[in-house]
């Protein structure tokens, strides 16, 4: 019965008292919090006569992404696009490293240090080498959201291999399995939670580095759109994007918690235990 209670769905669990009381907690504070923001930036803007050219009030920021809610859009899309090839070419080559270097002491010991130093480089710096490489457009955005997003992917699943319990290998060592069959039944699907918690950090990242990178060199995107109208003195229109960009990785870090919910709910217990 213990068993049951471990692998037990944890949002299930969760809800102890009414639905309603849930859906307050967990949509109505978020929903209340956020318009008590926009009210208090409004009411601030308008209240210490702050310019426009500097902080434009939250009516007229949503004024122009509706305005302009068709350019916002065409440009949110590249954003979009380039943010997810980075982000899915960061999974692969993170998962597969993080698997080599956490279950293998020597890759560990050889790649390690590099990986450190690596992203010791801040990305901004590593922007115009690829703009270098690779002329203007939606390649350097694609390998900067990678670079910036894959090394804590490598590092959560690295760790969850290396603290994988020496007990479960010497028992299946004991049954005759080979160190494949260890990390495959035993180390990859306890490095799961590591590797799911990492997504979510690593979302977040591959969408400032694909911004950071249409701000250097790109003929299209949210941060070409930025820097042009930051030109034009369109400050209403700049934080209208980084509303856009805001909504956009809430969605993608929701979708990424669900998706870790759905293949690593075995691994949280319930808070009533």
């Amino acid at each position: 019965m213990a068993q049951t209670d471990i692998v037990s769905p944890p949002a299930k669990a969760a809800r102890s008292g009414p639905d309603w009381v849930w859906h307050a907690e967990n949509i109505g504070s978020p929903v209340l919090f956020t318009l008590g923001l926009f009210l208090v930036w409004e009411v601030g803007c308008r209240l210490f006569n702050v310019p426009e050219s500097i902080l434009p009030t939250a009516s007229a920021t949503l004024a122009a992404l509706w305005e302009f809610r068709v350019v916002i859009f065409d440009n949110m899309i590249v954003t979009l696009w380039t943010t997810l090839l980075g982000f899915a070419l960061a999974i692969v080559i993170g998962l597969l490293l993080g698997v080599a270097v956490g279950w293998h002491r020597a890759v560990y010991s050889a790649v390690y240090p590099a990986l450190i130093a690596f992203n010791s480089i801040p990305k901004v710096a590593v922007v115009p080498i690829l703009i270098l490489w690779f002329g203007l457009g939606t390649v350097p955005a694609i390998l900067t959201a990678f670079l910036i997003s894959f090394f804590p992917i490598v590092v959560n699943v690295a760790t969850g291999l290396a603290t994988v319990e020496p007990e479960l290998e010497d028992v299946l060592r004991a049954l005759g399995a080979k160190k494949l069959v260890v990390m495959t039944k035993v180390g990859i699907p306890r490095s799961l939670p590591h590797f799911f918690g990492s997504l979510k950090v690593a979302i977040t990242l591959a969408f400032i580095g694909a911004v950071v990178a249409e701000t250097s060199g790109a003929s299209k995107g949210l941060g070409k759109l930025m820097l042009d109208a930051q030109a034009a003195f369109q400050v209403p229109i700049v934080f209208a994007a980084l509303l856009v960009l805001s909504v956009l990785g809430i969605l993608l870090y929701a979708i990424t918690a669900l998706i870790e919910q759905r293949f690593t709910g075995w691994a949280h217990r319930s808070q009533n235990h």
